[in-house]
Formats: C-alpha cells, sequence, structure tokens
C-alpha cells in the first residue's frame, strides 16, 4: 500500500520504517525540516534499538522517503497514519493542537486529490476526541462524509520506548476503530502477516483502551513500589514476595478481578488493606496508591447510591445481600453497606437473598449484621415476587437464576444493574435499564 506517516518522533519513525520494511511505500511528513532530511540520508531521527538498521535498509531500498509537504504526501498516498503529539497542558488536560492542526492539512490537501482516502489516527487521544473533534474537521476541509468520502479510523499504538521496533512486529495485539468497515479493511491489511490478535471495535473504545493500558501499567508499577517499599521497612524481601505473588496465574497475573462491577467487600479484603496501611503509617512509608484502594471502593459504592436518587422514586427493591455469591456471609458485605446507606436517607427497602435467613446467622456474622443493619428482619422478603412488587427501582446484586428469570423487560421497576446482568448488552436500549459503570 501507500502510506504516508504524519509526525516523525518515535511512534510515526517506527512506523514509517516499520511499514516500509513490510514492503508498503511509505513516505514520512514533519514539520522539522532536520527530521525529514535526517531520514532521506537514511539515518533515524530518533535513538532506538534497531531503528538505525531499518531505515538505512528501506531508504536505500525506496521504500521510505520524507517531505515537509502535506500536499505531496497525500497526494502520494491511500492511507495516512497520524502520529502527531499529545502532550499534556498545564492543568493536565489533553493537547489536541497538533492533532487539529495536521487533520486540517490533510482535509484541504483531500479536498484537492479526490478519491477515497483513509485517515487512521495513532496518536493518543481521549475518547471522543476523533469523532466529536477531528471528524468534523476533516468533513469540512474535505467537504466530503467521513464513512463515504473519506476513511477514518482510531489504531493505537502499543510500543515500548527502548524496543520498539521489536513490538510492532510482534505486537500485544492490534486494535482498529472503525468508524466503517472500509475504513477498518484498509488498516488491516497494513499489518497482515504480523502476529496477535486483532480487535476491531468502535472508534471511542479503540481511544480508550490505550489509556486502559497506560493507567494500569501505572497502577502495577506503583504498586509494586508501594509494597516494596513497605516490605523493606518491615524487613522482608520484596523480591521474593512478589516472585510467589507471579507465580499465582489464577487470580494475580490473570482477567480475576478485572471486570468492571459493584465494590468489593467480605471478610479479607478491607481487613487486609487496613492492616497493611496501618502497618505501612507505623513505619513512616508513605503508600497514596494502597491508602486509597478503600476510599476508591467506598466511592464506587455510592455511585449505585446516586444512581437510586436521581430516579426520584422512594420504593427500593434489592435482590443480593451476602459479600459474595452461594455464602450468608455479609460481614463487610458492600451490598449491606449499601443498604444501611439507603435505609438511612429514609428509602422504603425490601431485600431478596435466598441465601440470608436470619435464624441461621451465628458468631461474628451475626453480630456484625445486628450491629450495621439491626433492621434487616423487617426489610428482608420471602420471593423475588415480594420485592418486584413492592419496588419502583430494583438494585441488582446477584446472578441468581431465579431473580435473573424474573427481571422484567421494558415495563417495570427501574433496573440498577451492579453486576453487569448476562443479557446487560440487550437491556442497555430499554429505558428502564440502568447499568453502574457500562
Amino acid at each position: 500500500m501507500r502510506v504516508s506517516v504524519f509526525g516523525l518522533g518515535y511512534v510515526g519513525c517506527v512506523s514509517a520504517a516499520c511499514l516500509a520494511s513490510m514492503g508498503h511505500e511509505v513516505i514520512g511528513v514533519d514539520v522539522n525540516q532536520v527530521k525529514v532530511d535526517l531520514v532521506n540520508d537514511g539515518k533515524a531521527p530518533v535513538v532506538e534499538e534497531r531503528i538505525g538498521e531499518v531505515i538505512a535498509e528501506v531508504v536505500r531500498s525506496g521504500a521510505l522517503r520524507a517531505t515537509g509537504d502535506v500536499r505531496e504526501a497525500i497526494m502520494d498516498s491511500e492511507v495516512s497514519l497520524v502520529c502527531v503529539g499529545t502532550p499534556s497542558e498545564p492543568n493536565g488536560s489533553l493537547c489536541t493542537t497538533y492533532l487539529e492542526r495536521v487533520t486540517e492539512e490533510i482535509g484541504a490537501a483531500l479536498a484537492e486529490r479526490g478519491g477515497r482516502h483513509t485517515v487512521v489516527f495513532r496518536s493518543t487521544m481521549l475518547p471522543g476526541t476523533c469523532l466529536n473533534l477531528l471528524v468534523p474537521i476533516l468533513e469540512k476541509s474535505v467537504g466530503g462524509t467521513a464513512g463515504v468520502d473519506i476513511g477514518v479510523a482510531v489504531n493505537p499504538e502499543f510500543l515500548r520506548e527502548g524496543t520498539s521496533v521489536r513490538d510492532f512486529f510482534d505486537p500485544p495485539k492490534t486494535v482498529i476503530g472503525e468508524f466503517d468497515t472500509a475504513s477498518g479493511d484498509a488498516v488491516l491489511a497494513l499489518y497482515e502477516g504480523l502476529p496477535g490478535e486483532v480487535f476491531r471495535v468502535p472508534v471511542p473504545t479503540a481511544e480508550a483502551i490505550k489509556y486502559a493500558d497506560n493507567a494500569f501499567h501505572g497502577l502495577k508499577i506503583g504498586f509494586a513500589n508501594e509494597l516494596g517499599a513497605v516490605c523493606q521497612a518491615l524487613g522482608v524481601d520484596s523480591h521474593q514476595v512478589m516472585d510467589v505473588f507471579l507465580a499465582d496465574r489464577k487470580l494475580n497475573i490473570s482477567p480475576a478481578y478485572l471486570r468492571p462491577g459493584f465494590a468489593f467487600g467480605g471478610s479479607c479484603l478491607p481487613k487486609d488493606l487496613r492492616s497493611l496501611v496501618h502497618a505501612a503509617r507505623r513505619a513512616d512509608v508513605s503508600v497514596p496508591i494502597l491508602a486509597h484502594v478503600l476510599p476508591s471502593n467506598s466511592d464506587h459504592l455510592q455511585r449505585a447510591v446516586d444512581l437510586v436518587e436521581r430516579t426520584g422514586k422512594r420504593r427500593i427493591g434489592m435482590f443480593g445481600l451476602s459479600f459474595k455469591p452461594g455464602t450468608d456471609d455479609l460481614r463487610e458485605s458492600p451490598l449491606v453497606e449499601l443498604a444501611e446507606r439507603l435505609f438511612g436517607k429514609g428509602y422504603d427497602l425490601r431485600i431478596y437473598d435466598a441465601n440470608v435467613n436470619l435464624s441461621r446467622l451465628i458468631g461474628a456474622n451475626r453480630e456484625y449484621i445486628e450491629h450495621r443493619l439491626p433492621h434487616l428482619a423487617q426489610l428482608l422478603a420471602q420471593s423475588v415476587d415480594e420485592v418486584l412488587e413492592h419496588a419502583e427501582v430494583c438494585l441488582v446484586g446477584t446472578r441468581d437464576p431465579a431473580v435473573l428469570a424474573a427481571l422484567p423487560h421494558s415495563e417495570g421497576p427501574v433496573l440498577v444493574d451492579l453486576v453487569h446482568l448476562p443479557d446487560a448488552d440487550a437491556r442497555r436500549t430499554e429505558p428502564g435499564y440502568v447499568g453502574l459503570a457500562w
């Protein structure tokens, strides 16, 4: 394919060189003439493992050249990759100045060129940037319609500086946010032959994925460093601890606990987090990530309360009360906390949980519920139907088959989904359905 790459920084330079080495005819574009001259001389404008050899080879073969002329690049290509920078503004917001400028320039050149051309945004940008900001600029500049006259896609990169050439040829995944199928096909053709799973998703999803990745990477590094500092203060070998931690592929390094749902609770996680943070404070070790896990969990629980409040209705039904399905353990259950907050605000509450029977609660479990929700006896319902008949709003905190089978569609109470129901995607179009975080 004939490809133009806008921006010859780390991402653009590596993308241009590697695409050229795969057999594409590539023209790099940059406003910095020094970078343009370096590429045309067969030299890399960035310091990166293997990039020097790759650029020298593809420039020598004629597969890659560079220019500062946007019009020239557009006339000589059928697909454009936009790899310009999106730095932070002083207040932390995303700077889209370079994106807007290059999009307008590409659009002006496309208006003169004619014919369908696919513009692929590879720059990191927040969800909504492409559809709400860049597509209107492109359509206005071209005088055409995205998906008809112009192809549009978002194709985030997952290149690590220092190993970016290696990462390009062996990607963890390829993500194509496609405005339309033809646009996605054009991007897919660029990477034909590369390994890794391909995800063709809506444009905003592709924009969000890069942030999910980087936020988690930062969180993992911060978690490991904070835990290491606590271990050091307590005289424990942190690397030995993490070796054992990383060996657990069932719960730790796995998809476990990484699906948006309701708040966590139970007899272990809250207690152990509090103990660890307290030990860190006693050792004078700052652990802001670990210290804010429980406050974050509490804020997530409050989102459910806020959703109920926004309905303006007072008769509330809850399905689920124990902290985990299949048990009657109510200790530090987020659903107990949710019921307590709603009851404290004066809501008329009915609760059904097939596993919770007050007469069978004993020991610490009974003590906990008598302390936190002493009115539970008058709130518990004997059946799913009893809750449905009472409620104007139903909070669904369980996947109990009996509950799922009875939940109404379209007509009936407002359903606030706390667990991402099996049919959540289908229910999203229903006027009475509200997902907690989806």
